[in-house]
């Protein structure tokens, strides 16, 4: 950890200096960030040390769609070995092209696979916190919660009170029902 920045006293200086607006965080900027999901730094301490965290916060229902479809991506390779996985691709202006027959059949067969682990409840998560020390820029902390959306108050509640080793975790394990889009 003697050459992870996130412990550099002028690095978690900077950190601060970006949070002088009111967060006691600073999102950092990616594609993947949404109501479901959301990476950001914070700092607290480590043995003993003040560090870095860059955290990624997201919701149960996101970890659990995500493992469902990684779970019957798994699936569909066993059936279809030439499976990598489905791509998208788009035309000149802009619309999505049409798959090809196997593709199609990949696809349509994934959308069965995941609709029998749903309604089995084969995938049940729970809230976790996992710590990774084992990156490049201060410390990793993966963590999924059972709330509804990731908003501004989520994060400011979960830094509080991981900060104050005060985090309480629901062990409780859930199984979520994909939403139709009607």
């Amino acid at each position: 950890m003697k050459n992870n920045d996130g412990f550099n006293p002028q690095e978690i200086e900077k950190i601060k200096h970006e949070m002088e607006g009111g967060n006691s965080y600073v999102v950092i900027e990616s594609e993947d960030n949404s109501d479901d999901f959301m990476n950001f730094y914070f700092i607290g301490m480590y043995d003993g040390r003040e560090v870095v965290y860059d955290a990624a916060l997201y919701t149960l229902r996101l970890q659990h769609s995500s493992e469902i479809h990684e779970l019957a991506e798994h699936k569909v390779a066993q059936k279809f070995p030439e499976f990598k996985r489905i791509s998208y691709e788009e035309d000149e202006n802009g619309d999505i092209e049409p798959l090809g027959d196997l593709e199609e059949e990949i696809g349509l067969y994934l959308t069965e696979v995941m609709d029998e682990l749903e309604e089995e409840e084969a995938v049940k998560v729970s809230e976790h916190v996992d710590i990774d020390e084992n990156i490049d820029f201060g410390i990793g902390v993966d963590v999924g919660l059972n709330v509804e959306k990731i908003s501004n108050e989520v994060i400011e509640k979960f830094i509080h009170d991981f900060n104050e080793d005060s985090l309480e975790l629901d062990e409780t394990y859930y199984s979520f029902q994909f939403e139709d889009d009607e």
